[in-house]
């Protein structure tokens, strides 16, 4: 038995920052670049009773993990403990895939109690387009997915979600492999609700922090308005392994304690790409030190609570602006709309002395929307800095071949290396799909 889900990765239009406080909300964009993961069952001997998964990454290096389990006294839940072998490189953890894997097994053991947890073998694939180092070479057993040809640890990310889409697909793959359709399915609105519930408590432990989740809610509903959840939410789990962990995941994931009750706000209505246009990514490849950055915003936010307010303020008035003017169509107001968020966050930018939108990326954004005739406008997306910036254009061949011509001179000119990414903005989160579509 083979089950695959996918999850798709995300592009921060509008609300970087403000997204961290639920006075204010944030336009978030799923994007066609998906990380997708596909759990087999392992046939084991009559028998033999094995309590192991096999989680491997074939596009990288040394990216192998084998995992043995096992239900904690005192209903702690389900222990998960890295086991030596597989790979040369099995001392190296991955702490979002064991992660992922000791929270969805504890909540797969709280519903199903005396079910026995069969062993199986977990593949994980990414697109493209969430790593700048690629070969020239395929994977011969994977043509779709380029051999990224370094060490997870080495690979250059270009800022897409790649965590929140792995946490997200592989919890939902967990999730569906284990459990009847009758507790979880991805299909329904109860399914992705737990989905949404369980990825965020795996990502945020495997953190170490209280993220705002936006990445996490973005790889399950897709495009969507979102407001954050309050982290007081989580505060009440307590530590894998703790007497009556079990219980306290199970209430989380579906939402029955009374006491601690989820207030995430995730809108779907009205959020669009207008027609004829598409947001599309260009990887600047380098890549920058999120935590470190918002941690630097904080504090200037904090000693200048006044000025910080009422720029935050204006951002949010701005960001609703740009989305009701998505829902519009309308190029001109679109281009405005833009140009005032970019205006704002310079003045956050400056008056923080962080790098949300670098003086680099400023001059690329300014050449891109001048020179390129169909590009309506666009931003440093999210915490800012050096990822891939993100572009609102006519979907036409004409105008992707200009900026992949753009792309080309500028690079040789600045002696950079930006390129135009195959991801596009879409609108669905997290899905099963055919798992005998990867066979090949």
């Amino acid at each position: 038995m083979s089950t695959a889900v996918s999850a798709p990765g995300k592009v921060f239009l509008a609300g970087g920052y403000l997204v961290l406080d639920r006075a204010y909300t944030a336009l978030v964009f799923a994007l066609s670049a998906r990380v997708h993961v596909l759990v087999h069952d392992i046939d084991t001997s009559s028998g033999v009773d094995l309590a192991e998964i096999v989680v491997q990454s074939p596009q990288f290096r040394d990216a192998t993990w084998n995992y043995g389990y096992h239900l904690a006294e005192d209903q702690g839940g389900v222990a998960v403990i890295q086991l030596q072998g597989g790979s040369p490189a099995a001392s190296s953890k991955n702490s979002f895939v064991e992660t992922a894997l000791l929270y969805a097994l504890t909540y797969i053991s709280s519903v199903l109690p005396k079910t026995t947890i069969k062993p199986s073998k977990v593949t994980i694939l990414a697109d493209n387009d969430y790593y700048s180092n690629t070969s020239s070479s395929t994977l011969p057993s994977y043509p779709r997915f380029s051999d990224f040809a370094v060490r997870l640890q080495d690979a250059h990310k270009t800022g897409l979600g790649s965590s929140a889409a792995l946490v997200t697909a592989f919890t939902g793959a967990i999730l569906s492999h284990y459990l009847p359709t009758s507790i979880f399915s991805l299909d329904t609105e109860e399914g992705r609700s737990k989905l949404h519930n369980l990825a965020q408590v795996a990502h945020c432990a495997a953190q170490g922090k209280v993220g705002s989740g936006f990445d996490i809610a973005t790889a399950v509903y897709g495009t969507c308005v979102y407001r954050r959840f309050s982290p007081s939410i989580l505060s009440s789990l307590g530590e894998p392994g703790s007497q009556g962990f079990s219980t306290r995941v199970r209430n989380i994931v579906d939402d029955t304690d009374p006491s601690v009750k989820w207030d995430t706000e995730i809108s779907k209505n009205g959020v669009t790409i207008p027609e004829g246009m598409a947001l599309v990514m260009c990887d600047v490849d380098c890549g920058s030190q999120t935590v470190s950055m918002v941690k630097k915003v904080l504090e200037w936010r904090k000693a200048n609570s006044e000025d910080a307010k009422q720029l935050w303020d204006e951002l949010q008035i701005s960001n609703e602006i740009l989305a009701d003017n998505l829902r519009k169509g309308c190029m001109l107001e679109l281009e405005e709309a833009f140009v005032a968020i970019r205006a704002l966050i310079r003045d956050m930018s400056e008056a923080s002395g962080v790098p949300i939108e670098p003086k680099e990326q400023t001059e690329l954004l300014d050449a891109v929307t001048r020179d390129v005739e169909g590009v309506a406008g666009g931003v440093v997306p999210g915490a800012g800095g050096y990822d891939a910036i993100v572009l609102l254009v006519k979907d036409d061949e004409k105008t992707m071949g200009e900026i992949n011509a753009f792309c080309k001179k500028w690079s040789e000119e600045k002696k950079g290396n930006v390129k135009l990414l195959n991801a596009k903005g879409e609108l669905e989160g997290a899905r099963k799909e055919d798992a005998v579509a990867y066979s090949k």
